[in-house]
């Protein structure tokens, strides 16, 4: 079972990154070329090409956040009905109360909108599981290191590594806090 969560976790984890980073460039571009054109579209030279390359970077780190709460909703989706290591996490319906059932069916084809209540508690668990993290993070950083001030060391790549860490464990505690996921074996 902890290697079914662990690849559960990788695979998340792998896509994350890799289409957090891909919107963001996209984004961040995509602002760049609009300002880059709102500003007349002068020739290319060494200064211009400076200032469009720190807009950019300007836009990456803004549009990060913005692309990173974007597939944190949308990866959830994919975690669920994949096989692996002989489990999975299964979605369940909300039960009919006139059937008196204690858990609904299994949704085969997750939509977005299946997703929202799930989302909402796995959001907010993963938040605690950081916010724990950071608290760690800071109480090691104030023993064993050198730095002036108390977050100089974070930005927002700790924050996705630190995120990263917590959806492993929210993995772990999401079929305990949602009765609508459950792990099955298949």
């Amino acid at each position: 079972m902890s290697r079914f969560y662990l690849f559960i976790w990788l695979q998340w984890a792998v896509k994350l990154t890799l289409y957090t980073t891909l919107l963001t460039f996209f984004i961040a571009l995509f602002i760049t070329f609009v300002l880059y054109i709102n500003q007349g579209a002068e020739a290319l030279n060494s200064e211009i090409k400076m200032a469009l390359l720190t807009i950019f970077k300007f836009w990456f780190m803004v549009s990060w956040n913005f692309a990173l709460l974007i597939i944190l909703f949308r990866s959830l989706k994919y975690i669920f009905n994949k096989c692996i290591k002989g489990y999975m996490f299964v979605l369940l319906s909300c039960p009919k109360e006139e059937t008196h059932e204690e858990t609904g069916e299994i949704i085969d084809e997750i939509g977005y909108g299946d997703l929202l209540k799930v989302w909402r508690k796995w959001f907010m668990l993963m938040i605690w599981i950081v916010a724990g993290e950071m608290i760690v993070a800071l109480i090691v950083m104030k023993l064993f290191s050198s730095y002036e001030s108390v977050f100089t060391w974070f930005n927002m790549y700790v924050l996705h590594i630190f995120i990263l860490i917590a959806g492993f464990f929210s993995f772990i505690v999401l079929s305990v806090k949602c009765k609508k996921v459950q792990v099955k074996k298949c």
